[in-house]
Parts: structure tokens; sequence; C-alpha cells
């Protein structure tokens, strides 16, 4: 790096702008092509890795040994079938992303367990069972569990990368440039050679903990390819909004992701002639409650809930078949904003929560993330998990009572609005008991139970036998507050399958390429309106690895 009156100056092959997944595999994979690599964030070294330190760390695979093991068939038609009836691609636009769909749907079948083994990556041997669905056999939902979670969780996924772009830092290939945020791309000649920006002021903020914004001088950074990975837009409520489907979002939303995941780069690219597009498609979740430790502003968590808690609206209404738990996101999203409340609710019992209720993101599950053999043996003894406890002692959203009448009270209190009857909700559960305790039943929700304990990993450590929810040695009645949490934006800059930033014509913009989620995680937008979820890490895998071998060959000498 050099410095004069115009401001700092760097020199690389590849400069990749953002240092979360898929910004240190494409620069993983362009350094061990014997590139010389400049990695560049906005955000202090403590948030090195972005938001995939946080997460709960679920790959998509299909017809792994671990779903063999537990008998589950699994096929790459099935998991295409299952992808593009969550896809639902309807869009000239989507020419790219349904190539990149195909392309990750065999990934995830063929080389990405071997090569992640081969990186040291281990798995949990329980597969989960995501986006259940519930619709017909071509519509939304993984048909078979695919939701394999990484031992070690998001930061176990990341260990191996780091690893990789340290050792180029130690060899004097790859430099990291932290509190570098970049603001426009340099052209020379029609082509993309480097990206300028500011250098904000030094800052102590913690991982994921807000930074200030600073500017403390300027920069410019050439090289013969760029290659954009700075994230979606989650922490950016504003652009949320501007970007919602229809213009009509909950008037209150969580945050899933750090401030710093604000779109802004993303934006800069599409001003200076890239393809964004699919913008309106995002996943957000509406099983979002208040974090009482928050690190981010706003700091949403997710309850990653088995199917046996109710559903119920603002008003005590039992939403529709079958948004349940763990079946549709985007569904269940979609139909509550047709209720004209920002909230809906969980009602459920004890014996559930012990056993179902688990919470998304790496430090809500010490066990897993810190591959700690004795305290995951503990999920296996009666009562909630540690941070399951947590929340249900000193969450906002968490309530108790011995009888229906009595807990529609408190949730009405907490809203500080009447709009649960205490009748009514202890009808619903009394009538959704009576189906029970008949032994077979018409409630589909309570088939869908049964179904689900047909899995070995439901049946095991996930799901909870049909019981009567206000049988007395099941209780306390337990009422969970749900608001949308934010989350990722699923469209983003259009790229060809070498990753290649498309410009408005269809043709690549030259020296550009972009990964992860600010290009849809593949052609602006692989997965269509839904997630199969898993597949945002192995979107940012995938992509992160194709962007980083594709810029290294653009660069060859």
């Amino acid at each position: 790096m050099e410095s004069n009156a115009g401001g700092s100056t760097f020199q690389a092959d590849v400069v990749v702008v953002g240092a979360g997944l898929s910004g240190l595999v494409c620069a993983a994979e362009a350094y061990n092509a014997g590139r010389r690599v400049l990695l560049l964030d906005q955000e202090p070294e403590a948030s090195l890795g972005g938001q995939a330190h946080w997460s709960f760390g679920g790959l998509f695979l299909v017809d792994s040994p671990e779903q063999r093991r537990l008998g589950v068939k699994d096929t790459v038609e099935l998991a295409l079938s299952d992808w593009q009836g969550s896809a639902a691609f309807d869009r000239p636009v989507d020419y790219w992303a349904r190539q990149w769909a195909e392309g990750y749907v065999h990934f995830a079948a063929g080389e990405k367990r071997a090569w992640l083994h081969s990186l040291g990556v281990r798995f949990f041997p329980l597969v989960q069972w995501a986006e259940r669905g519930g619709y017909d056999a071509q519509g939304h939902g993984n048909s078979v569990p695919r939701f394999h979670v990484v031992w070690g969780t998001g930061p176990g996924i990341l260990e191996p990368f780091l690893a990789k772009v340290a050792e180029g830092v130690a060899g004097g290939r790859v430099r990291m440039a932290f509190r570098h945020r970049a603001t426009e791309l340099v052209f020379d000649a029609g082509r993309v050679t480097g990206v300028r920006g500011d250098v904000l002021a030094a800052s102590p903020a913690g991982r994921g903990r807000a930074s200030s914004r600073d500017v403390a001088g300027s920069f410019t950074a050439s090289a013969g390819a760029v290659v954009v990975t700075t994230g979606g837009i989650g922490g950016n409520h504003d652009m949320v909004r501007r970007q919602w489907p229809g213009g009509a979002s909950p008037k209150s939303m969580l945050t899933g992701v750090p401030a710093s995941v604000d779109g802004e780069f993303q934006q800069a690219v599409a001003a200076a002639g890239g393809r964004l597009v699919n913008t309106d498609r995002m996943w957000h979740y509406p099983e979002g409650i208040h974090n009482p430790d928050p690190v981010w502003p706003n700091h949403g968590i997710r309850i990653l809930s088995g199917p046996s808690p109710l559903w119920l609206d603002a008003t005590g209404q039992r939403l529709p078949v079958p948004l349940f738990p763990g079946c549709d996101s985007l569904g269940t999203l979609r139909h509550l904003g047709t209720t004209g409340h920002d909230h809906s609710w969980f009602v459920l019992n004890k014996t559930i929560i012990s056993k179902e209720f688990a919470l998304s993101g790496s430090e809500q599950n010490p066990d897993l993330t810190g591959r700690d053999v004795k305290l995951l043996a503990k999920r296996a003894l009666p009562g909630a998990t540690g941070p399951v406890q947590k929340f249900l002692d000193r969450g906002v959203d968490f309530l108790q009572a011995s009888t229906a009448q009595e807990l529609a009270r408190r949730m009405n209190a907490l809203i500080r609005e009447d709009l649960i009857d205490p009748a009514g909700l202890h009808e619903t559960l009394a009538a959704r008991d009576r189906q029970v305790l008949s032994g077979l039943g018409k409630d589909t929700q309570l088939n869908a139970i049964r179904e689900a304990r047909r899995f070995a990993t439901d049946r095991l450590m996930r799901v909870v036998p049909p019981h009567p929810l206000l049988a007395p040695e099941h209780g306390p009645l337990i009422a969970v507050r749900l608001s949308t949490l934010t989350r990722k934006s699923l469209g983003g800059l259009q790229t060809d399958l070498a990753a290649r930033v498309l410009d408005h014509a269809g043709a690549p913009l030259a020296g550009l390429f972009a990964a992860g989620e600010a290009a849809g995680f593949g052609g602006g937008g692989m997965h269509g309106y839904r997630s199969l979820e898993g597949t945002f890490l192995g979107g940012c895998l995938f992509s992160g690895r194709s962007a980083g071998r594709s810029a290294a060959a653009a660069t060859a000498s």
C-alpha cells in the first residue's frame, strides 16, 4: 500500500469486496491459484466472517451418507423437483438463476460434501428436516430431510477458509484491509479495474456490533479483477421496506443480521451498470423473538420449532393448512401480512418446548458450536436447553399460565389490546385435544406430527408424541409472541455461470464478478421465491468458489 495526497492506494491481481463467507472462499480460491489478493471490508477485524459466524451452520446436501444411514432415500431428480417447485421461476430474468439452481443441486449431490470433508468440515449425524411444505408433490418444500448441521456451526464452516486466507497473509500474497468501505467501481476503457472508497476511523466495536461510519481518509485499489461479496440488505430496514413485494411491509420488524448488512455497495454496482434483479424476492422469517442479550440494534432470534405448537394469528385464529411450524416460512409470512397485525403466536406447553424448541444461531447452540459432546448429551435430558430456558425465563415474548383463559389475558396484556378471547382460546385448544383423544381424528396438523415421527431424527430429538395440550401433567401452557425477522435477500446482481456480473443487455462487465448474497447466491436469485434452507451458506460456498476461480483465470498472465 502507498499513501499520497489523493489517499491510500493498493495494487493486487484480485480485489474481493466483503470478508464474509463468500468473500473468504473467493479469496482462498484466488490465492490457491497463485494470485495476489486484496480483501476489503468496512467492519473491524473482529467481525471477520460476517453473518456466517452467527449462523446455525446448516448445509443442504443430497443423497449424503448421513441421510442414507437414517434410511432417507434422496436423489438429484427429487431434489431438483423440490427446488423447482419451491423457486417457482416465472420471469425472463430467471434464465441464469435457473442455471445456477441446477448447478447447485448437482454440486450438493456431488462434490460438495467430499470437498468440505477434505477441508476438515464434519457434520452432526442427525439430519434435520426444514421447510417441509405440505402442498402437492410439485409444490414447495423438502420431500425428505436435507439440512445437515456442521459440527461447529457457522464458525466451523468458516475455519478452513480463514486458515487458508491466514496462510496467504503470512506468505505475503493476501492482504486484508479492514475499515475500508468501497463506494464505487473504477473503470478503464470499459473494463472494471478496481474500486474507490473511504477509509473509516478505527473502531473498537466487537463482533456484530454497530461500528461508526466516521471517515478518516480515502483509498483506491487497482486489480485485474474485482469480486463483489458484500452480502444482502437485512440490516437496512429502509431498503427492505422499499423492496418489499407489494410495498406493504410490517410496521415493526426485528433484525436478524448485523447493521453492517446494508446493501449499499450492491446499489453502487447497479448504478455503474450492473444488472440488479429480483430485488422484491426476500427471505425473512415470521418466527422472530427479541433477544434479551442483543448484540446489534433490534437484535432478533429465530425459533426453530418442531411441528407441534399451535400457530395462531394476532386474534387467536389458527393459521390455515399447511402453515404449521417448519413447513412454509414465506407462505406463513404472506398470510400474516393479510391479517392487519405485525405479530402472531405459538401456543404450546412445557412438554413441547422441552423437546421441540431450538434457536437459530451459533451463539444459541453452544454445544454444537463448541463441539462439546457432554453438553450436547444434555439435550436428551428432560427440560428445555439452556438457551431456550433463558428465553423462557427472561424473554419479553414468552408467557406462561395454568389455564388457556389466563394465558389469553396475559397475551392481551403484553400487546395492550384485547385481541384474544379467553373462552375462544380455551375452545381452540380443547377442540384440538378432542382430536388427540379420539385416537384418529381429522386435524391435519396432528396427522403431520404423526407422520414426522416416522423419521428417526424427529422421533428421537425433535417431535413429541401427540398429547392433550390442556392436560395439567404437560403444563404449564406457554404463549410466544412472534414478529417478522429480517434475514436474506434472494435477488441480487445477475451473474453468468462464471460469476461474471452482467449489464442490462446481458453482456459481462469485463473484470467484474460477484458471489454470495450480493449475487442472489448466483445468477441474481438461484432460489427464486422460496428457499429449501441450508442453501444460503451453501450458496456462498458454491458461488464464492466459482467467482474465485473465474477471477483468477481472468488475471492469468
